[in-house]
């Protein structure tokens, strides 16, 4: 039987007030699946009470550490457990998230944007649904060219805010605008496996987008995104597969903030799923 290789790069905790169950039944479920390891990206606190409904308040960062920390010592020798955080990224933030990601050792730092959080639509949304995409498409660049990140998540997500008004073809131009700007921070980008439970069910980013993204030799790392237990690891095979069809024959992920990599039949190989 192949060693455990790849990680759950993405996945909550109680504490963003939208997910269910404990960092141990999370990495209980990451143990039985075949995973070398998880790395918790809970949501992190942001200034002002700005999104504080979905993420932990600026006070319990410190509880969130000690948390990880507690978990990875219950499941040492048997599963790599590993702090990481999920940084909404929007211009005026960078301070911000700068100070806070210098007061732990994380191994792994999700960028997003979450166009769905009414203070971040109050700020830049135009009144216009296509120049809300175009917006979005830009603040992921940005995020990018931020340096405070190692992986961009589910980058396609803008899709699901109006899906009739969502149009592949015609945002392409501005898609490849954003990614030739990624590209250049060598910064990489998820597949989030989550997206086949969203208003557009396909993975995040969608099968065009990630053959944009690989034209570009941009890296990829799988995360589930996980807000139960139950979904650690869940549609890697799929996501890998996708990958491969998308032109990929490797596939990342973080340890220290420092991107490793796999072959895809390595990958496939290693998992118990």
């Amino acid at each position: 039987m192949p060693e455990p290789l790849l990680y759950e790069s993405h996945c909550h905790t109680p504490l963003c007030k939208h997910a269910y169950g404990e960092p141990d039944e999370y990495a209980a479920v990451a143990l039985e699946r075949g995973l070398k390891g998880i790395t918790f990206t809970c949501h992190c606190p942001l200034p002002g009470g700005f999104s504080a409904p979905v993420r932990m308040a600026p006070e319990q960062f410190d509880g969130y550490v000690a948390m990880i920390g507690e978990t990875r010592d219950r499941f040492a020798g048997k599963l790599d457990v590993r702090l990481g955080l999920e940084c909404d990224f929007y211009p005026g933030i960078e301070d911000w998230h700068r100070a806070l990601l210098a007061r732990a050792p994380f191994s792994h730092v999700l960028g997003s944007i979450h166009y769905q959080i009414p203070e971040y639509r109050a700020l830049f949304h135009p009144g216009d649904t296509r120049l809300y995409q175009e917006v979005y498409f830009d603040h992921l660049a940005r995020s990018a060219e931020s340096g405070l990140f190692d992986t961009l998540a589910h980058p396609d997500l803008i899709k699901n805010e109006s899906p009739r008004e969502w149009d592949f073809e015609s945002m392409r131009p501005v898609i490849a605008r954003a990614l030739d700007r990624i590209a250049a921070t060598g910064v990489a980008m998820e597949l989030n496996t989550s997206g086949v439970e969203k208003r557009i069910p396909e993975m995040n980013p969608s099968p065009s987008m990630l053959s944009m993204m690989r034209e570009r030799d941009i890296p990829v790392v799988i995360g589930a995104d996980a807000h139960y237990a139950r979904r650690v690891g869940d549609g890697y095979v799929t996501a890998l597969r996708m990958l491969e069809t998308a032109g990929y024959d490797e596939v990342s992920w973080f340890i220290d903030r420092k991107r490793r990599s796999a072959t895809i039949k390595e990958a496939l190989a290693s998992l118990q799923m």
